[in-house]
């Protein structure tokens, strides 16, 4: 159960987010183009950072540079 770790885990880095413009999900409500988000983990897909509401969101890589 790692994951119920990582908001103390130390941030592997930060990223930005590009846009919230997506075909399927509704991700404008818990992240904002521009902003920067520490990244708590990441897979080969998705990058899991603590969002807008404060906790860890996994999202897809395309929505951050």
């Amino acid at each position: 159960m790692i994951h119920n770790e990582w908001l103390t885990k130390e941030t592997i880095r930060t990223v930005t987010c590009t846009h919230t413009d997506a075909a399927k999900f509704l991700v404008s409500n818990v992240l904002t183009a521009g902003k920067t988000y520490e990244v708590k983990n990441e897979t080969e897909e998705f990058i899991f950072v603590i969002d807008n509401t404060g906790k860890i969101g996994g999202f897809y890589k395309t929505y951050f540079e």
